[in-house]
């Protein structure tokens, strides 16, 4: 699967989990092709599996989050109107934007921006014209439970 491939899939399917299990579908499996026992690190198509969630998060297109369940998610811009209309069904840390850096010195730090100050203005006036119902709808029946 290739990065534009991988993007494409994120827009159809809207909401969808890096490696953890849960009601939506799991990337690193998309990306493997088959479903992955124990680390996805320890697969035979792990290099590929990382470049690819690099990309994603990567994308101007895709916010990274921890939306479903607390576990890392990849919510496609589509359907950010919908995520802000229906925030107040979700836990605040759970919209928080997440990316990671490499500071100077080498090292991993991950980052996050608070829910809302990633939103743009724009998608604020989007979510206004949702109902909650509509927005909820939008973001699956996994968003509904």
């Amino acid at each position: 699967m290739t990065p534009k491939q991988a993007l494409a899939f994120v827009k159809n399917h809207g909401v969808v989990l890096a490696s953890a299990k849960g009601p939506v579908p799991r990337m690193t499996e998309i990306i493997a092709g088959d479903a992955i026992t124990g680390s996805w690190w320890a697969h035979p198509k792990s290099r590929q599996i990382y470049s690819t969630l690099r990309s994603l998060e990567q994308s101007p297109d895709v916010l990274v989050c921890r939306l479903v369940a607390g576990k890392v998610s990849f919510v496609h811009r589509r359907l950010w109107p919908a995520l802000v209309r229906a925030a107040d069904n979700f836990p605040a840390a759970h919209l928080a934007r997440l990316h990671d850096e490499h500071t100077a010195a080498g090292h991993h730090v991950s980052r996050s921006v608070a829910f809302p100050k990633w939103v743009e203005k724009k998608t604020v006036a989007q979510a206004q014209t949702l109902s909650q119902q509509q927005a909820l709808a939008a973001l699956g029946t996994w968003a509904a439970r």
